[in-house]
């Protein structure tokens, strides 16, 4: 079960990203915000990175900082390290100690040579594909516990749907059709989400966040699952004026 304030802070940080997404609708823009939204979320985190990771293999990368950036690169030139393993198993990891974990003996060695104590990173994960990883740390040792492990894996899961949109979205807007088919599909979210607040959702960012968690759940991109909240709301009101 997860609590409360955990699930607060979930819908706090699916509001800020979907005001961006809806927005921008850039992949770099997303997994900057990203960063941004791990170190404030998570008591005692100093920085944050994420690594985006296409079909082909090619990574994306966005740090907090330049200690993150280098922890991070040190990963790839090494070859080793929590992040790469959370994205490769599919599992999250977590370090309560740099300089005392043995699994990654080279990296970990490395990374609390730049002032780095405790971490943790957690996969991306889209129906059954990984995306990357998320990961997050610390100038201290023993800073996160079972329930920051599972707050970054719950903010992994809504990452992973929005950085597909933003993928789509983005190759969407390469060609005169695809920024026509963009704009429908912010159009229908708009739309969903009107629907959604006269259902009860406090506002916009309640609405699209009850978006993101059923794409979530369901599996499905957000603009269909907006697609099919108007399409309930017009049979609904079709069905009521016969």
């Amino acid at each position: 079960m997860v609590p409360d304030e955990t699930e607060d802070q979930l819908a706090d940080i699916a509001s800020r990203m979907s005001r961006l997404l809806l927005s921008r609708q850039t992949v770099r823009t997303v997994l900057d915000l990203l960063t941004t939204l791990v170190r404030e979320t998570l008591p005692g985190t100093t920085g944050a990175g994420v690594t985006l990771v296409d079909a082909a293999g090619t990574r994306t990368t966005a740090a907090s900082d330049r200690i993150v950036a280098r922890a991070d690169a040190l990963q790839y030139e090494l070859d080793e390290g929590p992040c790469l393993t959370a994205a490769r198993d599919r599992r999250p990891v977590r370090i309560d100690d740099l300089a005392l974990d043995r699994r990654w003996e080279r990296w970990s060695g490395q990374a609390a040579g730049l002032g780095l104590r405790s971490m943790m990173s957690t996969p991306m994960l889209l129906g059954g594909e990984s995306l990357g990883a998320i990961k997050a740390y610390s100038a201290r040792p023993g800073t996160y516990g079972p329930r920051a492990v599972d707050l970054l894996d719950l903010f992994a899961r809504q990452a992973a749907v929005l950085l597909t949109e933003a993928r789509s979205r983005e190759a969407a807007g390469a060609g005169t059709a695809g920024f026509t088919e963009a704009l429908r599909d912010r159009d229908m979210v708009g739309q969903a989400k009107g629907v959604l607040i006269g259902q009860g959702a406090v506002d916009g960012d309640a609405a699209y966040a009850l978006l993101l968690s059923t794409s979530e759940r369901s599996n499905v991109p957000v603009r269909e699952v907006a697609r099919r909240v108007v399409a309930a709301a017009t049979a609904r009101n079709a069905g009521a004026g016969s």
